[in-house]
């Protein structure tokens, strides 16, 4: 895992921006604290930070092959799990490989298949490869949106990276926003629309989508969809494919020059990595596993049950990492720090986001990061298997709307009357937009047409906010982060999955616990879905609180548009929230959280608001 930058202006000399491009390069040193490398031609520079995983000594970026009368340089952030089969294509057809980086794989593939080359790979990833011959610079984003890669077109020039920070070091880019981006903050947030950078004018390339920069055009191409297709395997069928796919991708990921652990809750998702990757290291005399948790200072004296989280992970942990054989450690974080870390998290996204449940995660990924540099997490599976609570309530799965955020009630109060007029108009607009991209089929039952549409809305909205959260929280201390659970056959199966099957025996991820039922404890594979952990502590309200009472003290960009009165109601009656601002956890505490980020980003990136908003 890296980060990368680049950019190409025309009738620019690029090494007379060597100092943005340095400024640049910076931003990403998180990223990629092992090595650095840019690379110069005229009107062309592709910037790399490396983060160290696989082959260190021929892995240097920017990287460059010769091919026939061309030079193409490469710039590349990612993993790729087919890279061995690739690489013996590619022998096949007479390329030469000077070591086995998946740097050499990708950017050979591309000279062999071009602009199609995104189909031929398995991974998360984002690239650049600049060519000599014809000075067009390619760009490309894995299949499922694991990893980053935003960018900003202007006359005569293109400025991308891993990280909006990049951008905004150029120069070419400011930090303005306007309705749209406003929309997306108060009615959105911490989701975004897809491809939408938030900042005015910067974009994102979409999941599964490259793009070809060439005499200062920029074409767009999608070179991945998910298709509806009849499901032709029986139950049995079924069962073992969902297992073979999950394990395969499991095994694929365990590949690392360096030290490799996982993140294990104590729910199945996690638990059946860290059992399949258990049982391969035996297989191969790899010694045990690795596993690590996360809990809250007192927790266990604050916890309290809820329909969405009706037991601790601690127990569970235990006995998952007893049966795997792992060896186990909790990281413990205090709720000082996690109010602390609010700032750190803002850094990390250059957006304000999931409050305390990214700033939790950036430290316990600070922690892990001080004995391992790649870990294995069970992200997605609730999103692909049908996990969540509003998959099973026929009142929400119905529902025209957003499951996870039903009303804009809570959004629309801490505003001051007449401040963004059209956020509600905004947000279902983009729940529509999502709908009509899920492909049906016409032998589809009401319930799996509308299971579809469920699938993209939790595919492209709640799994997507999940997956940049874990990308920009880890990647912020140079921990590599992967997720089985995206590999793209495994999310091409679960879509054309039946309902009836996905749910086995009525359960959420039902065909997943069916799947791996004979290798987990009965206690972990039939566990009802618990959340990622908070805080259940008062202090970390009150730190909230007293934060957000300093905040409405000031004159800014923030408190020109939040309703003061409303915001103090929330600090004085935190009971009366009862509709999350986002999925299942942000309730007054994380409203204050999510203000106290606002506060922040407005000030650290010094946001300049333009456009009308009233």
């Amino acid at each position: 895992m890296c980060g990368i930058a680049g950019w190409i202006e025309k009738d620019c000399n690029m090494t007379e921006r060597g100092k943005a491009l340095k400024a640049m390069s910076e931003t990403l040193e998180r990223r990629g604290p092992d090595e650095n490398g840019i690379y110069i031609n005229g009107d062309t520079a592709l910037i790399h930070r490396r983060l160290a995983v696989i082959d260190r000594e021929n892995g240097k970026q920017p990287m460059s092959a010769r091919h026939g009368d061309c030079t193409y340089v490469i710039v590349y952030n990612g993993e790729l799990y087919n890279s061995a089969e690739l690489r013996e294509e590619l022998k096949a057809d007479g390329f030469h490989f000077r070591g086995h980086s998946d740097t050499e794989v990708v950017l050979k593939s591309f000279i062999k298949y071009g602009d199609k080359c995104g189909e031929r790979l398995n991974g998360i990833f984002a690239f650049a490869v600049f060519s000599t011959r014809d000075r067009s610079l390619f760009l490309c984003r894995d299949r499922i949106g694991v990893k980053p890669l935003f960018y900003s077109e202007y006359s005569g020039g293109l400025v991308f990276g891993s990280e909006i920070k990049a951008l905004l070091k150029s120069g070419a880019v400011r930090p303005r926003i306007d309705e749209q981006g406003l929309n997306e903050i108060f009615f959105l947030g911490p989701a975004r629309t897809m491809g939408c950078g938030v900042f005015k004018d910067v974009f994102e390339l979409n999941a599964g989508e490259c793009a070809t920069y060439k005499n200062g055009r920029l074409t767009r191409k999608t070179y991945y969809e998910i298709e509806a297709r009849e499901h032709g395997d029986d139950e049995k069928q079924t069962i073992e494919k969902t297992r073979f796919l999950l394990t395969d991708a499991v095994e694929r990921q365990l590949v690392s020059d360096v030290p490799l652990c996982m993140l294990l809750s104590g729910g199945l998702d996690s638990s059946v990595i860290v059992k399949v990757a258990s049982q391969y290291n035996r297989a191969r005399k790899l010694g045990r596993v690795n596993t690590f948790s996360v809990e809250y200072r007192d927790n266990d004296k604050y916890f309290q049950t809820s329909k969405f989280q009706p037991n601790r992970d601690a127990e569970y942990i235990k006995l998952m990492s007893k049966n795997a054989g792992s060896n186990h450690t909790e990281i413990i974080i205090e709720n000082t720090l996690l109010a602390d870390a609010l700032y750190d998290s803002v850094l990390a996204r250059d957006l304000p986001g999931y409050v305390d449940v990214d700033s939790s995660l950036l430290l316990f990924c600070g922690e892990i990061k001080k004995d391992f540099t790649v870990a294995l997490s069970g992200e997605c599976a609730d999103e692909l298997f049908g996990g969540y609570p509003w998959y099973f309530n026929s009142d929400i799965l119905f529902e025209d709307c957003f499951p996870w955020s039903r009303s804009q009630e809570i959004r629309r109060f801490i505003l001051k009357d007449g401040i963004l007029p059209r956020g509600e108009e905004y947000v279902r607009q983009r729940y529509l937009d999502t709908i009509s991209l899920a492909p049906k089929l016409p032998s589809d039952s009401f319930e799996n047409r509308r299971m579809r549409e469920m699938f993209f809305l939790n595919f492209y909205w709640f799994m997507q906010c999940l997956l940049e959260r874990k990308d920009r929280c880890s990647m912020y201390s140079g921990l590599e982060v992967r997720v089985p659970f995206c590999d793209y056959r495994l999310v091409e199966y679960a879509y054309n999955m039946p309902w009836e099957l996905k749910a086995f025996g009525g359960r959420e991820k039902g065909i997943v616990r069916k799947a791996f039922e004979d290798l987990l404890p009965e206690e972990i594979t039939w566990r009802k879905k618990s959340p990622y952990p908070k805080t259940h502590n008062p202090k970390y309200f009150e730190e909230c609180a007293e934060r957000v009472r300093k905040i409405l003290m000031k004159k800014n960009a923030l408190t020109d548009l939040l309703d003061k009165k409303a915001v103090e109601s929330i600090i004085e009656h935190p009971e009366k929230i009862i509709e999350p601002w986002y999925g299942q956890l942000m309730k007054a505490p994380q409203i204050l959280a999510y203000i106290i980020e606002l506060d922040f980003w407005f000030e650290k990136y010094d946001v300049e608001i333009v456009g009308g908003i009233c």
